[in-house]
């Protein structure tokens, strides 16, 4: 039996969000965040970790944004096919949604990305939807500043590098976005698929919590070789130096072609706001 689902109630969850993401940063980075400060050695670098949990939370304690990019809207939804949603389109709730939630924060999107115009609402939000079992409809909302995003890279490579090479690939997308990034930073890696599908490997591997590691054994065991080599680099919080740069590496895999292996990196700020409801 199909479950009726009203378009607005999604629309409203999405507001909703949106809204807590802006001031509430989610409760696995901070305690990743603090976890980090006993194992920074810099004391600057102890210091702007001190300072960034400081600022976490004052933002949710008056309801203000962790940082001003309040970023794009990034929607990844996965809609069990158990599921019809009724009364309207959801494309134009989704856009509502945003709207509403960014009614009091900055608005960073432009309508044609040569003409540079502002749309003046922060919309349209980037929307990607999975169907998979079930009558659930989950929901994870990332509001994506781009001073990390500038910093991501793409490459093509043939499949002879080897996972040597996508790591060369991933500490020195690293080391050339130093501090740019704002780290610690939170790395996401797309392996595999084709052009545009490692793109949104990588970027759903930004969506997963700080403490989930991949269930696959060896790429489990990437995570955490890659992201001891990223903090081997000594950028550190903030680029100031350290043995912090990273707070955690997410690895995402997907089949691919014989003759390739796409790598992407997509690097999260020190302020990753993403919020994940199940209606």
């Amino acid at each position: 039996m199909l479950r009726q689902l009203p378009v607005n109630q999604i629309e409203t969850s999405v507001f909703k969000a949106i809204e807590r993401s802006a001031y509430e940063l989610p409760a696995d980075y901070l305690q990743a965040l603090a976890a980090a400060g006993g194992q920074e050695s810099s004391p600057l670098g102890r210091s702007i970790l001190l300072t960034l949990r400081d600022n976490a939370a004052y933002a949710r304690e008056q309801r203000i944004a962790t940082c001003q990019d309040t970023g794009m809207a990034i929607l990844s939804l996965r809609i069990g096919q158990d599921v019809h949603i009724t009364g309207g389109d959801i494309n134009e709730a989704l856009e509502s949604a945003v709207r509403r939630a960014y009614k009091d924060l900055r608005k960073s999107v432009v309508a044609d990305p040569l003409l540079r115009g502002n749309t003046g609402d922060n919309t349209p939000p980037i929307i990607t939807y999975q169907i998979v079992p079930g009558d659930r409809v989950e929901i994870t909302v990332m509001m994506k500043g781009f001073g990390a995003e500038l910093m991501s890279r793409l490459k093509m490579f043939p499949p002879s590098v080897g996972v040597e090479g996508a790591k060369e690939f991933v500490l020195e997308t690293v080391e050339k976005a130093g501090p740019n990034a704002c780290p610690p930073v939170i790395i996401g890696v797309g392996l595999g698929s084709s052009f545009d599908g490692v793109a949104r490997l990588a970027k759903k591997a930004l969506l997963r919590p700080l403490d989930a590691v991949n269930p696959a054994p060896h790429l489990q065991q990437l995570e955490q070789d890659w992201l001891d080599a990223v903090n081997a680099l000594g950028i550190g919080p903030q680029g100031f130096g350290g043995s912090v740069t990273a707070l955690a590496v997410h690895i995402e895999s997907f089949p691919t072609h014989i003759a390739a292996l796409p790598v992407a990196v997509n690097l999260n700020c020190s302020a990753p706001r993403r919020t994940t409801v199940v209606i």
